[in-house]
């Protein structure tokens, strides 16, 4: 029993021995630490965002007739000029409705053709008939003809000018034909076009959605491509910092392959993401990149200026109860205070 009470006051004693070195070396005992002076600088302001590359302006081609596809003269990669030819569609059944419309116009055109002669015919017929009336009156007048043969020839004059106006209807309505023919050779000529896919501008060919033998409906897309001249670096910049953001800003844009390219602010969005509490922005290339990939991964770096004030490692600086702030020495002894902090540069 008394070996139990000398062990226990050996416990006691020794748990009272550190917690008096604890209390040393925490409060009675001084820890040097290191220190910095914060000085006056400039520290450059860089907002970095992720971002993709994106093109400005990317053209869908698609079909705007039901086809099948015949011939393929582009595929992704390639380099195009405005208006070459990139696939051919099948085009017979448009072609036969286009020569049944040019059938109907040589017809139609012979058709017209006939009633202006016949226009000039009936023309003479009037003049004729005319002639007659005027002599037969003058005849009636000086007693040498009847009155029946006088009515005879008014009546005469007046049918040749009926078929005068007949003839002249007819030929009107053939050209009203004509002018319809003419809308409808325009139409089919149009839908025929449809079978010829050009590319609208120079670009590169960023996608082949058709191979041959595939059958194409209208709005089936057939061909993606974008001017590499009008490629961006689409960057997601935080509501908090896209206020120092300003149009003409000097920016980099590391790709994802290591590649760094320079560039300039060249659109600010005004629709933030509910979620993500976002907003795009967009950095022009200053130089079209030689290799690219549409929605390639990239990392936006902004160069909005500089901010002036104290400089202070990063490292100085410590949270204390939720708050950010920096200790200072004053009298030998470390007291908190804390700070509101500005831009940050990793390279300082």
């Amino acid at each position: 029993m008394k070996t139990n009470r000398i062990q226990i006051a050996l416990l006691a004693l020794a748990a009272l021995g550190a917690a008096a070195f604890g209390v040393y070396r925490v409060v009675l005992h001084a820890t040097p630490v290191q220190t910095v002076a914060a000085t006056q600088g400039i520290v450059p302001v860089r907002i970095t965002g992720p971002g993709t590359v994106q093109a400005r302006v990317p053209v869908t081609l698609g079909a705007r007739v039901t086809a099948t596809v015949t011939v393929l003269h582009a595929d992704q990669g390639d380099v195009v000029k405005r208006g070459q030819l990139l696939a051919q569609l099948d085009d017979r059944d448009l072609s036969a409705k286009r020569a049944s419309v040019t059938g109907q116009q040589d017809t139609l055109a012979r058709n017209a053709k006939a009633a202006r002669a016949n226009i000039a015919k009936a023309q003479a017929d009037v003049d004729l008939a005319r002639s007659k009336h005027r002599r037969d009156a003058e005849l009636f007048a000086t007693g040498y003809l009847s009155q029946a043969a006088l009515d005879a020839s008014g009546a005469a004059l007046r049918a040749a000018e009926a078929n005068l106006d007949n003839t002249k209807e007819t030929f009107a309505a053939r050209e009203a034909e004509t002018g319809i023919l003419s809308q409808e050779a325009r139409f089919a000529d149009a839908v025929l076009s449809f079978t010829r896919i050009v590319a609208p501008m120079d670009g590169v060919i960023i996608q082949r959605s058709a191979e041959v033998g595939s059958t194409v409906v209208p709005g089936s897309p057939m061909f993606r491509m974008v001017d590499p001249a009008t490629l961006w670096g689409a960057a997601r910049v935080d509501e908090s910092v896209v206020g120092r953001v300003r149009l003409g800003m000097p920016a980099s844009i590391r790709l994802r392959t290591g590649e760094v390219v320079s560039g300039k602010v060249a659109r600010i969005a005004r629709q933030s993401d509910a979620a993500t509490r976002e907003l795009e922005v967009n950095v022009a290339f200053d130089a079209p990149l030689e290799r690219f990939a549409i929605d390639q991964e990239a990392e936006v770096t902004i160069h909005a200026g500089e901010d002036k004030g104290l400089v202070l490692p990063i490292g100085a600086l410590v949270q204390l109860q939720g708050k950010q702030g920096v200790m200072l020495v004053r009298e030998g002894r470390a007291q908190f205070q804390s700070r509101e902090t500005g831009a940050a540069d990793a390279k300082l």
